[in-house]
Parts: C-alpha cells; structure tokens; sequence
C-alpha cells in the first residue's frame, strides 16, 4: 500500500509539472525544452531550506508552505533571469536557448556538493501527503483554467496566433 501511495504522490507531482508545460507550449505557443531546469531549481531550493535551515521549532505545514514559497520565488527569478534576454526569441531558437538553461542547472546541480552532487539530494524530510499534493493538483488545474479563460488568457493566445496582430490590437507582448 505505501507503494501505491508514492506512485500516487509522483503522479500528482507529474500532473501539475504537465498542466505548467501545458501553459507554455499550448496556450503560449512557445516551444521550450528547460522546463526540467526550473523544476530542478524550485525542487533543490526547497530541499535546502528543509534539510539545511528549516526551523524544528515550526510545524511541518508551515516549514512546507515557506518551502514552497522559496522555491517559486527561485524559480520565477531564474525565469526572469532567462525570460528578458530571451524575449524576441522565437521557435527553434528559443527551444536552444530553454534547452541550454536545462542543462546548466543540471550540471550547476551535479557540482554542488552540498546539495547532494551526482549522488542527488538525500535526507529530506516528508512533510507533505497525498491528500496535499491533490489538493495542489485541483487548485493548479483551476488557476490554469481560469487563467485560460480570463482576459489575460484570451491576450495570451491571440498572442499566440499572431504577434503582429495582437499588437496591432493593442496587446503589449513585452507584459504578457
């Protein structure tokens, strides 16, 4: 049974990294190939925090809540760090440029030894369970949804469909 439960747990993880890649290249229209990349970052930023300077005076929610604001924040920042010199990429070269970014986070990971080097970050805690990781599972399905099909959804995807006239109509690429 616990078994079963850790498959469950992985597919729910893998279910809301598919719904993220699903924004990027189906709604954005954007090919990228670095999703691993800031995954990897948001994953190893919150396993630092909870092997290395989570307090154990905190309950495990609250450490798992700073965990995951740590590691969005990491992973947005690498995003921007990636996204505004990448801005008027398109196609193929936006797919290398993503692709390049995946496998210098891989190879920053495999040196760094105290986050584990190649042998991979161990010891971390378990502070979350099954019923978390669905509950995340629904509300990122929702908020891609609504996303979807909000205003911001609709510019989105007019962007997709042609730049020129999006902008045309008044839609600034560089914020969307």
């Amino acid at each position: 049974m616990d078994y079963f439960i850790h498959l469950m747990s992985i597919s729910g993880i893998f279910i809301i990294l598919s719904l993220s890649l699903n924004l990027i290249n189906g709604t954005c229209g954007q090919f990228s190939l670095g999703h691993a990349g800031f995954w990897a970052t948001g994953a190893y930023i919150s396993g630092a925090y909870a092997v290395y300077f989570a307090p154990s005076f905190l309950p495990n929610e609250v450490n798992l809540l700073i965990g995951i604001i740590l590691a969005m924040g990491g992973s947005i920042l690498l995003g921007l760090l990636v996204g505004v010199p990448c801005l008027r990429l398109r196609g193929d070269y936006l797919a290398i440029a993503t692709l390049g970014l995946g496998e210098i986070v891989r190879i920053a990971i495999i040196n760094i030894d105290s986050i584990g080097g190649p042998r991979g970050f161990t010891d971390i805690p378990k502070w979350s369970n099954i019923g978390l990781i669905y509950l995340a599972v629904a509300l990122t399905f929702i908020l891609l949804r609504n996303l979807t099909y909000s205003s911001i959804g609709r510019a989105i995807t007019s962007i997709r469909e042609d730049e020129i006239a999006a902008e045309s109509l008044g839609i600034n690429l560089f914020k969307y």
